[in-house]
C-alpha cells in the first residue's frame, strides 16, 4: 500500500487494484496507475475538504467513482458525473463488489469513512474530532466530547491499516484530544495526522509530549506535501 499526502486532509491511498482519493481541496493529485479503479471520497462540503476540480478526473480516468457525503448539494455535481456518484449518509453502508464503505456521523458536517478493500482497512475521519475550544461554554464542550465518543464508537477494537485523523493546532492545548482517544480505541497500524493547516510541527509536538505512548511508533511524521509512505 502506498499513501501520498497531498495537503491538509487530502491523501491518495493506492492498493494493488484500487485507489482512494480522500478530501482533496488543493495541491497536485498524483497520477493513478492505469487499470486501477479510483474512488474519490469526500467527507463533507467545507471548502478545505471539497473541491469541484475532482470531477475533472472523470475525463482523465475511465474507471472512477465518487463517494460524496450527502451534505454536498447535487447541483455541485456535473451532469455527466451523476451516474458514477454515490451520495452517502452518516451511519450507512455501500458496497461495490469486494469494496465495503461504512460511514460514521461527524461532530462537524458530513461523515467519516471506514473502508474495507483488498484485505486492508482504511479510516478517514474528515472533521470527526473532539472540537474543544478555549473560551467556549463548558456545557458546549461537554456535549462535543459526548458526541465525539458516541460517533466514534463503531471503530472500537477495529484493526485498521491506515488511519487519517485530525490534529489541529488551532485547538491550542486541546489539539490532541481527538487523536489520543482514537489511539486508545483502535488498533491502527499507521496513523497519519491531518488537518494541521501546514503546521507539521504539531506532529513533533505530540511526539515530544508522549515519549512513552504505546502508539508512538505508529504515528507518521509528515513534513510536507507530496510525501509518499509505503506500508
Amino acid at each position: 500500500m502506498k499513501v501520498t499526502y497531498i495537503g491538509h486532509s487530502g491523501f491518495l491511498v493506492e492498493l494493488e487494484e484500487t485507489a482512494f482519493l480522500f478530501d482533496y481541496y488543493q495541491g497536485e493529485i498524483p497520477k493513478v496507475e492505469e487499470g486501477k479503479r479510483l474512488y474519490v471520497c469526500v467527507s463533507h462540503r467545507h471548502g478545505d475538504h471539497f473541491n469541484p476540480e475532482i470531477f475533472k478526473l472523470a475525463a482523465k480516468y475511465s474507471d472512477v467513482w465518487y463517494i460524496l457525503s450527502n451534505d454536498i448539494w447535487k447541483s455541485r455535481i456535473p451532469q455527466d458525473c451523476l451516474g458514477r456518484t454515490v451520495s452517502i449518509r452518516p451511519k450507512s453502508k455501500w458496497e461495490d463488489g469486494d469494496i465495503q464503505v461504512e460511514t460514521l456521523k461527524s461532530t462537524d458536517e458530513g461523515v467519516a469513512f471506514l473502508i474495507q478493500a483488498e484485505g486492508k482497512a482504511l479510516y478517514h475521519g474528515g472533521d470527526l474530532n473532539n472540537w474543544r475550544w478555549e473560551g467556549e461554554a463548558e456545557e458546549s464542550n461537554r456535549r462535543m466530547e459526548e458526541h465525539f465518543k458516541q460517533f466514534l464508537e463503531p471503530v472500537r477494537g477495529r484493526k485498521i491499516d491506515a488511519a487519517f485523523v485530525p490534529l489541529d493546532p488551532r485547538q491550542e492545548g486541546n489539539y490532541a484530544l481527538g487523536m489520543d482517544y482514537f489511539l486508545d480505541l483502535t488498533q491502527a497500524k499507521r496513523v497519519y495526522p491531518m488537518h494541521c493547516w501546514e503546521d507539521y510541527g504539531i506532529i513533533g509536538r505530540w511526539l515530544d509530549e508522549h515519549p512513552a505512548h504505546p502508539a508512538r511508533d505508529r504515528i507518521v511524521q509528515i513534513s510536507g506535501r507530496g510525501e509518499e509512505f509505503r506500508q
